[in-house]
């Protein structure tokens, strides 16, 4: 199945959202490799309130904001299973998820990141944003080469 269907969740406590998430993927892996069925692939579009999530590789301390501050904003963290370090989601803000099988198209995750990425890139470049890889490091960065943000 060569096709991807787009859900917007809306304004979604990000707790639910990943809950709902694992649902949707352990469906997927059941209709994929136990029923020998197709996948449905999907797009999920929401926005969260204030929340910071720490990946397997991240720690807590990382965190440069003080506890103080995540009160006053009434933001929530969480632990993760995915990778990376410390991610902000918060109000105004479009998250995607998908929940995709990527031999349907043909691709590997590496391949698949390398094409977001390079959505993300000229998507930012039509509003006259200059983003760029960084060598070595997983995502879109603006700013990457220099040594101090402007």
């Amino acid at each position: 199945m060569k096709q991807i269907s787009f859900y917007d969740w809306g304004k979604i406590e990000y707790n639910l959202a990943w809950t709902l998430q694992e649902e949707l993927l352990q469906k997927a892996i059941d209709r994929k490799l136990t029923k020998n069925q197709p996948v449905e692939n999907k797009f999920i579009f929401c926005e969260h309130p204030h929340v910071f999530t720490i990946g397997k590789s991240g720690k807590e301390n990382n965190l440069l904001i003080d506890k103080t501050f995540l009160k006053k904003i009434n933001a929530t963290i969480y632990h993760t299973n995915r990778g990376g370090d410390i991610t902000y989601h918060g109000p105004g803000q479009i998250v995607g998820y998908p929940i995709i099988n990527l031999d349907d198209f043909g691709l590997g995750v590496r391949k698949y990141i390398e094409l977001i990425e390079e959505v993300i890139i000229r998507t930012l470049s039509s509003f006259g944003i200059t983003a760029s890889r960084m060598e070595k490091a997983t995502g879109v960065w603006i700013d990457a080469n220099t040594k101090k943000a402007r």
